[in-house]
């Protein structure tokens, strides 16, 4: 990996050039940047065996991609010369085949040469089932790799896969990274050693050092093929609490917050010396039921819950306003996006009707109770959020004043998020409903949160929703490369999941990203916002 003499190095060098004082005291160099969003830890720097937003933003800067986006979020050739496509014969007539043209001279972060062999391996890493990988879907569509030469890789599908961008090694969303074959070849599995702590990437960053539960610190990728970035440094701070960072950020002593929640939009404009940048953005806030739980189970509780609770009022009391309300999981702003779909406004009364028809009646208490049980549902939630607390209390209220009990717990992200095989809360399914937001793609397939194959631990359909009708619309989708086609199965697919409810929209949160004056050259795309850091500076 990186050696300790090229760190020692790198950090006298910066210092010699300047050195200056920031908020609370704190003597750094020049050209060093420090960054929070306020989620906490992470449990692991390999993005092949955790997703969270932390490690994605921290990936874009240091990770190998064979195809990044721009703030356009259209997609770039980064470790490929060329993004395929059928019209330059990157992809085959019949769509089976996808070939990968890899850049000549690029070297990992530790100085080792990069090829074809790290694309193959790799591969091979997201196959091998002994790995905890979050999920293969679009992957087990390969059924044959040829390297012709060491600068040329081809997959072989069995059928057209419209999302294998960004699937295949792409920076958008959470997918798995180009792997340094030179490093692990020698391991059985990935899932518990010393790279996860410290990766090799390829990325105008690298690792340093990991604090664990304090910050994760990167240096400028001397070997990086587009040269030099303008930072020196970056500093990436694990604030456990939003409202820390805030504070923080009103210091000087965290100089950029990527992807500011809505809430926090609102008090980070207060602030006289903070810049905010506001646009529409692609993640959408939920809340999800375990539809294999009983209590969830029928979609007529589901349904009410949906008409039970005041969206409109979340947004504009917890929100301020910087939310768009809809029942897509599709954000508005993709060219792929549903259209006309009626939102459903609040219906108590509505609610009250479902949950009688479907046999729970009011208690004593007024809690709901059908065949002895009470209709209350375990809620658990991640810390480190006040419009969190603030979003659960109303929920609660609400759904209280239908009959229906939540019993809530909260947990560090870290935990939250974890994967399957290591106990995480979201993925190991013993809860009735919970909410979070999922980082919207730039591609029309959702499969991975629907579809019945990807319930965990083999996929992110935390829901364990299997609807074999959707199944069929979602393989269609993910076997053509027609945008018209697929906008009008994407339509279908999503008044389908409208009508189950196995997860109900709140609202497409808004972005904003709170930087100091000093901060240019930051032009962040919303699928990511650290794809580009070459001209960055503070």
């Amino acid at each position: 990996m990186l050696r300790i003499s090229r760190y020692a190095a790198a950090i006298v060098m910066a210092a010699m050039l300047c050195s200056c004082t920031k908020g609370g005291g704190q003597t750094v160099t020049a050209h060093y940047l420090t960054v929070a969003d306020g989620s906490g830890d992470v449990t692991t720097l390999n993005p092949h065996l955790f997703t969270e937003l932390t490690l994605g933003f921290i990936s874009q800067m240091t990770q190998a991609y064979l195809v990044k986006y721009d703030a356009q979020n259209r997609p770039y050739p980064e470790l490929v010369t060329v993004v395929p496509t059928q019209e330059n014969g990157g992809i085959s007539k019949d769509g089976d085949t996808i070939t990968w043209h890899l850049r000549k001279g690029v070297r990992w972060s530790d100085g080792a040469p990069f090829n074809g062999d790290d694309v193959v391996f790799s591969t091979g890493v997201v196959l091998n089932p002994a790995n905890n990988e979050v999920g293969r879907d679009g992957w087990n569509l390969i059924t044959k790799i040829d390297e012709p030469d060491k600068y040329t890789v081809v997959y072989h599908l069995k059928h057209p896969y419209s999302s294998f961008l960004p699937t295949f090694f792409g920076s958008a969303g959470a997918n798995p990274t180009v792997l340094p074959k030179h490093l692990l070849a020698g391991y059985k599995n990935i899932n518990d050693i010393p790279y996860n702590s410290k990766p090799v990437g390829i990325g105008a960053f690298r690792v340093v050092d990991w604090k664990r539960g304090d910050s994760i610190d990167l240096e400028a990728n001397p070997y990086y093929f587009r040269g030099a970035p303008k930072l020196a440094r970056v500093t990436y701070k694990l604030i456990p609490s939003r409202d820390t960072l805030l504070t923080l950020m009103q210091t000087g002593d965290v100089e950029l917050w990527p992807q500011v929640t809505p809430t926090y939009i609102y008090q980070a404009k207060q602030i006289p010396k903070l810049q905010v940048e506001v646009h529409p953005g692609v993640d959408y806030a939920h809340l999800d039921f375990n539809v294999a739980r009983p209590l969830v189970s029928d979609r007529r509780v589901r349904q009410a819950v949906r008409f039970a609770i005041d969206r409109r009022q979340m947004v504009a009391k917890i929100d301020h306003g910087y939310a768009v309300l809809q029942e897509s999981t599709v954000p508005s702003i993709m060219p792929f996006a549903p259209k006309n779909i009626p939102f459903i406004e609040r219906d108590p009364a509505k609610a009250r009707q479902l949950l009688d028809e479907a046999g729970w009646k009011v208690g004593p208490d007024g809690i709901r109770v059908k065949d002895g049980k009470r209709l209350s549902l375990q809620f658990p939630y991640f810390t480190g959020s006040a419009a969190s607390d603030d979003t659960v209390e109303l929920i609660r209220e609400e759904l209280r004043a239908v009959g229906i009990e939540i019993q809530t717990r909260k947990y560090a992200p870290a935990m939250f998020f974890a994967p399957y095989q290591n106990g995480g809360i979201v993925y190991g399914a013993k809860w009735d409903m919970t909410m979070f937001a999922w980082g919207g793609q730039p591609v029309a397939d959702i499969s991975n949160q629907f579809e019945c194959n990807q319930i965990p631990p083999n996929g992110q359909n935390v829901l364990h929703y299997c609807n074999k009708e959707l199944d069929a619309l979602l393989e269609e989708v993910k076997g053509t490369y027609d945008l018209r086609k697929e906008a009008e199965l994407l339509d279908k697919e999503q008044r389908m999941i409208i009508a189950d409810a196995p997860t109900i929209v709140l609202y497409v949160l808004d972005v904003g990203y709170a930087h100091s004056p000093n901060l240019t050259g930051y032009n962040p795309g919303v699928f990511t916002p650290f794809d580009d850091m070459q001209s960055v500076d503070i």
